[in-house]
């Protein structure tokens, strides 16, 4: 069949009248949102045939794309271990394998914190077609190809160690949903135990004694709503419900400090936290509230020891609103407050992490993140600075010679330990793992992921540009691109990528898929427009509810700046954004259609009135805190309308556009791309549907299959940026 051959699948117009606010809107295709119907389903399965002759040319080129991806991986692999216990803990990868395998091996002895690191080629298939085991000692705890056996698709949630070493706590998915079975396995003997928890939520731990474990469930809007208690070797039917949170607007976690102290329930909405704390010696006892909640107000606690007296830390934006760090007596959490990082304007502090000896906090400075350590020192030093309220504690930041980078914190359970594991990477540095060693300041190396083949970092070239926005505010663009490849002045193929909502930063990071794209001459381009968290609290709040239009219009100002500095071009530019960045994209498309060639939306929220208005579908009443009430308060209801993309689709010249869905997500569902589809249709845009018909918000399960979908979408994006196929 030729592409002139192929005719798109048109949905049938059913209208549906919606009236809110005197505002009555016809909707021709809410029909679409019965997932059992075999209407629908025949329509979406019509729609990924249409896709697939559409792009059936590119074959060969995703073909290609696949292979470069696993030709630049080391397929059999092993993370660097994490020392828990008298355990070093690690995942290892085989060649041919699509999941993870999760072992441990037993440290030589109480002073070893130096994590062994085997050269992952000895970690092969054997001649009897048994993969060899990766440190001496090595112990498979949960084998994930195994689990994920029989099922299209598969997820690992929760898994957890009790502290004893003797269980091993595990949540699985296999659905896409983001509901979970919760099993239970003796290490012992490596058998399941008849403890069995169905449709929990994400969080599950046991408490430090491993005769309990904690775990949530979600309600009927999938809202992570109850933390209950289960005792092993009991009937699930019988577990004590811990904490029920009734306000639809927040949901509630469950977690263990790293001193394993204090458990704590966090109850959180958009914009207000409150958490509970108790003492692990009593896991049946009452969780006691640190903070009372205040609206508006966040928090995140910590736990620390001072001079002997245990010490909540705080990190919070009360009167501060990008952050600060107190710390109270845990004993007395609301009486005086010691300072002990002040709120300053042009940080972000995200978060701190402390050890009996020193914290560590994690902040993001002129858009970029930052880890900083202080020394907790002396016994005496110590109660020095507990006395003195208004010392505050010393932190030395660490170093990075890179102009764009991304660093944080990694694994680090244990309380005791002298060394701090962290992660880097840039779009030109690999993924790399240090551990410092916090009283000398010395870095280990431990790991740097590798990159099969002739990869050079001197051949790509990282910076950052600046745009300005209609009222002034100076925007940051991330650019990466193979300098000789890309010619000053001459418009280079170009993929802007943008997000922008929920305080979420999208930092550079490496990517071997990446490389395909690079190698080829594309310009890739990172657009933090506000919404994003990148340069601090104002600039996430000035991206959202009534002022959430800054997101769209500095998107297109990123676009118009790429283009008036000579670095792309109309006919050249490729825009990409996903799940709340997918409504980035279908708003650009309806506000700037002529800026770009093309435009890929992966799962994207691109009918957020409709589903903003009904309390009753999965996770709305929690969004009203990140794009306002629609139901209730008429003019965010104008406000919405005015940039959703279903209802302000025109009859325009749109640029291709691809969008991409689950069947089965929970988070965004699949009836909002199909409905956007459906309209620009009728204007005759050049749209394809794709829908994973097994998988959930996060896309397919399994490295091979997620390979695959992502050549996919690159090959899409090489065509459209007008891109040579061949590198």
């Amino acid at each position: 069949m030729t592409t002139a051959a192929v005719v798109p699948p048109l949905a049938a117009k059913k209208p549906v009248e919606r009236l809110h606010h005197s505002d009555l809107f016809t909707d021709d295709y809410e029909w679409l949102r019965d997932k059992e119907s075999p209407e629908v389903l025949a329509h979406l399965e019509a729609e990924n045939a249409y896709t697939d002759a559409r792009t059936a040319r590119l074959a060969p080129l995703r073909e290609q794309l696949f292979d470069e991806i696993k030709a630049r991986t080391r397929e059999t692999d092993l993370s660097v271990p994490v020392r828990e216990g008298r355990w070093w803990y690690y995942t290892r990868t085989v060649e041919g394998q699509e999941y993870g395998i999760h072992c441990r091996a037993p440290i030589s002895g109480p002073d070893d914190w130096a994590p062994p690191i085997l050269d992952p080629e000895a970690v092969d298939a054997g001649t009897s077609g048994t993969v060899r085991a990766g440190l001496p000692g090595e112990q498979v705890l949960l084998d994930d190809n195994a689990e994920a056996a029989g099922h299209e698709f598969y997820a690992l949630g929760s898994f957890d160690v009790s502290a004893d070493a003797t269980r091993l706590l595990y949540a699985v998915d296999t659905e896409g949903d983001e509901r979970y079975t919760i099993r239970v396995r003796d290490l012992t003997t490596g058998e399941n135990l008849a403890d069995e928890i169905t449709d929990t939520g994400e969080d599950a731990l046991f408490e430090p004694s491993g005769r309990y474990l904690f775990y949530t469930t979600v309600d009927e809007a999938w809202r992570p709503d109850t933390v209950w208690r289960h005792e092993i070797g009991t009937d699930p039917s019988s577990d004590a419900q811990v904490f029920h949170e009734p306000d639809d607007r927040f949901w509630v976690g469950i977690g263990l400090t790293r001193s394993r102290k204090y458990l704590l329930i966090e109850a959180g909405s958009s914009v207000t936290t409150e958490t509970r704390l108790l003492d692990t010696s009593d896991p049946t006892g009452e969780f006691a509230i640190v903070w009372p909640r205040r609206d508006g107000v966040e928090y995140d606690v910590e736990h620390a020891v001072l001079a002997g007296e245990d010490r909540l830390l705080i990190v919070h934006n009360d009167q501060a609103v990008n952050f600060e760090l107190v710390d109270v007596a845990a004993g007395d959490p609301h009486g005086p407050r010691r300072m002990l990082l002040p709120h300053d304007e042009s940080v972000r502090l995200e978060g701190v992490d402390a050890f009996r000896d020193f914290v560590i906090a994690e902040y993001r400075r002129d858009g970029l993140t930052q880890v900083a350590i202080a020394s907790l020192g002396t016994e005496a030093e110590a109660s020095a600075a507990t006395a003195d309220a208004a010392r505050p504690l010393t932190f030395t930041e660490l170093a990075f010679d890179e102009p764009l980078f991304t660093a944080g914190t990694g694994a680090n359970p244990e309380w005791e330990q002298p060394t701090i594991r962290f992660g880097y990477t840039s779009f030109v540095t690999p993924s790399t793992v240090y551990d410092l060693v916090v009283a000398t300041g010395e870095r280990r190396l431990l790991k740097q992921q590798t990159v099969l083949g002739a990869y050079d970092p001197a051949r790509y070239e990282q910076r950052r540009e600046w745009a300005t926005a209609a009222d002034g505010t100076r925007v940051p663009i991330s650019l990466v691109y193979r300098s000789d490849l890309v010619t000053p002045g001459e418009p280079a193929p170009t993929l802007l990528y943008g997000y922008g909502s929920y305080e979420i930063s999208i930092d550079p990071t490496f990517s071997i898929a990446r490389l395909s794209l690079l190698d080829r001459g594309l310009v890739y381009a990172i657009a933090h427009v506000r919404g994003g968290g990148e340069l601090g609290r104002l600039w996430y709040e000035h991206g959202k509810e009534l002022e959430k239009r800054n997101s769209f219009t500095d998107f297109i100002d990123c676009a118009h700046h790429l283009i008036d500095a000579g670095l792309t071009a109309p006919d050249r530019l490729v825009a990409e954004g996903r799940s709340a960045g997918g409504l980035l994209m279908g708003a650009v498309a309806n506000l700037a259609p002529e800026l770009f060639s093309g435009i890929l939306a992966g799962v994207p929220f691109v009918d957020p009135l409709t589903s903003i208005l009904d309390p009753s579908l999965p996770l709305t009443v929690i969004e009203w805190d990140e794009w306002g009430d629609p139901l209730h308060d008429p003019e965010v209801y104008a406000y919405i309308k005015s940039y959703s993309p279903v209802e302000n689709v025109r009859d325009t010249h749109y640029p291709r556009i691809l969008a991409v869905t689950s069947l089965n997500d929970t988070r965004v569902l699949y009836v909002e791309p199909a409905k956007w589809v459906a309209h620009l249709r009728e204007v005759g845009a050049d749209v394809l549907l794709k829908t994973e018909m097994s998988a959930g918000h996060g896309g397919v399960s399994g490295r091979y299959a997620r390979w695959r979908e992502i050549a996919f979408d690159n090959a899409w994006i090489l065509d459209a940026a007008g891109v040579h196929p061949l590198p």
